[in-house]
């Protein structure tokens, strides 16, 4: 249960800033996607940790694709991680409205991509390997 919630928390906080960038008066939508973003990166790591210490190696194919979730996990831990300290930076800073937002909100958007990636491929584990993750 615990992987799931990387994959909602950050594509929903996402979904919250793109949407504060289009409702531009509506303040609330951009603070949603930032507690959503931190909230999503402590759970990636969470979610990170049970893979690596409570999953078994696999061989093969399953294997394969084993390795490709891997991947995909760590870069997306590491775009919310990234994307984190600089959206905490631009809140210190009271920078919120430079051009550094733009940056934050793209590595918010391939963090999205990457964590829901990620899941495609634990997902394929389970259903198509009935690998238990």
């Amino acid at each position: 249960m615990i992987v799931h919630f990387p994959i909602a928390i950050i594509v929903l906080g996402f979904i919250a800033d793109l949407a504060s960038l289009i409702f531009k008066k509506e303040v609330c939508l951009s603070k949603t996607g930032f507690y959503l973003l931190i909230v999503g990166a402590l759970s990636a790591i969470v979610a990170l940790l049970t893979g690596v210490f409570f999953t078994s190696e696999l061989t093969g194919s399953a294997g394969d694709i084993m390795e490709t979730h891997e991947h995909f996990a760590w870069i997306t831990l590491s775009l919310v991680i990234l994307t984190s300290i600089l959206r905490i930076y631009l809140l210190v800073k009271k920078k919120e409205n430079s051009n550094l937002k733009w940056i934050a909100f793209v590595l918010y958007g391939l963090a999205a991509i990457s964590v829901s990636v990620t899941g495609f491929f634990g997902g394929t584990l389970v259903y198509n390997y009935m690998m238990p993750l």
